[in-house]
């Protein structure tokens, strides 16, 4: 029996996605997606974080094409690997921001901080810590939606709803701003009994939120003191978005683990990863009785995959992207500074190519994304009513100035209804 539509969307409320009509994203040129009506607009969201290099670049199907011709994958388990996989990971370990990384290969990003939060915890049994088995997040945090992602979140919408307590029981959400608040909260917990705090250095979903002052060093005082794991969770910021390959190294961070995905490949093929510093693996490549992880998935190493993301690197590296984001991070900062006294806006955020617009209370978000889309800007309205903007990094300065001044338009439309 023929069905109209058996798409299951992600995140959706399915009558209201079946009652209204549905945008079908037909084609993506540069910085412009196009709808099957048509429309072309600039993507000023970047897809959900992921288009860096922009759509449609020819290199990148060619060097697909040419992988899947000589070898479409082989697997990576056990003695196995393949050419384009090896090569990625030297190249990954290259960028990372301490020496003598190691990279074990995901699906996306939530394969893969689900990989490194049992990783945190398999490094703890090992260190002889069998107490240490809590996982520590923000609130507000966001960390995808496997089992361990959707217990450490710090988003009750995506946590809720599963029964009484979370699906991994051994976690703990701490305070996003306030370190000191933060840090009652572990030492109340039992520092001791912690095996890793995973956290956005920018939070995405949770508003683009920048590291408040301090935060992170006192974190990293927490960890030496106690014992546990520092997990910069960089699906969003790694490879590129704010200027620096990742936002450990802009941060100086210094991770035990950094969990990737999205701007690895800017979304051509799924893939993502843990990088992993030598605190953590030395002993799985230690001596003839070093420990195994066993952790593998089929697609984990795709060649294609693997071929497509060290494509993606060339561009970002031979057209120099990243100092096109450090040169273009000024001018967002300037526009969405004129924004921050609109009677339709609460506060603004920025840093790198991340910028948030967080709406005043009764200004819906939804009505403004909808005005933009028809003035040809299409951007995101996240959960709590903030403004995605996350544009991929060929924009030029003028279509940055296009999008905030149509954000205020909008506003002003939306404000004054």
């Amino acid at each position: 029996m023929p069905q109209t539509n058996a798409l299951w969307s992600a995140q959706a409320h399915m009558p209201t996605v079946l009652s209204n009509p549905q945008t079908v994203i037909v084609k993506g040129d540069g910085a412009y997606i196009t709808t099957a009506d048509g429309d072309r607009l600039l993507d000023a969201a970047g897809g959900l974080w992921y288009a860096n290099i922009g759509h449609g670049r020819d290199e990148i199907a060619q060097a697909a094409a040419e992988q899947i011709r000589t070898l479409e994958t082989w697997h990576i388990f056990g003695r196995y690997v393949n050419e384009p996989a090896l090569e990625l990971a030297n190249k990954i370990a290259t960028l990372a921001p301490f020496d003598d990384a190691k990279v074990i290969f995901t699906s996306g990003g939530s394969d893969s901080v689900d990989l490194a939060l049992k990783l945190a915890r398999r490094h703890q049994q090992l260190q002889g810590q069998p107490e240490k088995l809590t996982v520590v997040s923000r609130q507000d945090g966001y960390h995808g939606l496997h089992a361990y992602g959707t217990s450490v979140a710090g988003l009750s919408f995506n946590s809720d709803g599963f029964g009484p307590g979370t699906l991994i029981p051994e976690t703990l959400l701490v305070d996003q701003w306030d370190i000191d608040a933060a840090e009652r909260t572990i030492r109340e917990h039992g520092g001791e009994k912690i095996a890793a705090f995973i956290a956005e250095p920018v939070m995405g979903v949770g508003g683009l939120v920048p590291p408040p002052a301090g935060y992170f060093e006192r974190i990293k005082e927490l960890a030496k003191e106690f014992g546990f794991l520092v997990i910069a969770d960089e699906v969003v910021t790694a490879f590129g978005r704010l200027g620096t390959w990742t936002a450990s190294e802009r941060f100086n961070l210094e991770p035990d683990m950094i969990t990737f995905a999205k701007g690895i490949t800017s979304g051509y093929l799924p893939l993502g990863g843990v990088i992993v510093a030598p605190s953590v693996s030395s002993q799985f490549y230690a001596g003839n009785d070093a420990p195994i992880f066993h952790q593998g998935l089929t697609y984990s190493g795709h060649a294609t995959v693997a071929a497509v993301a060290l494509k993606n690197l060339e561009i970002i590296e031979r057209e120099n992207l990243l100092g096109r984001v450090r040169e273009l991070e000024p001018v967002l900062v300037e526009e969405l500074e004129q924004l921050r006294h609109h009677p339709g806006v609460k506060d603004v955020r920025h840093i790198g190519l991340m910028g948030g617009v967080d709406l005043a209370d009764g200004v819906s978000g939804l009505d403004v994304v909808a005005v933009l889309e028809g003035r040809g800007v299409h951007l995101r309205n996240l959960p709590n009513n903030i403004l995605q903007i996350s544009p991929p990094f060929i924009v030029t300065a003028e279509e940055i100035r296009t999008i905030v001044r149509g954000i205020r338009d909008a506003l002003d439309t939306v404000h004054g209804r």
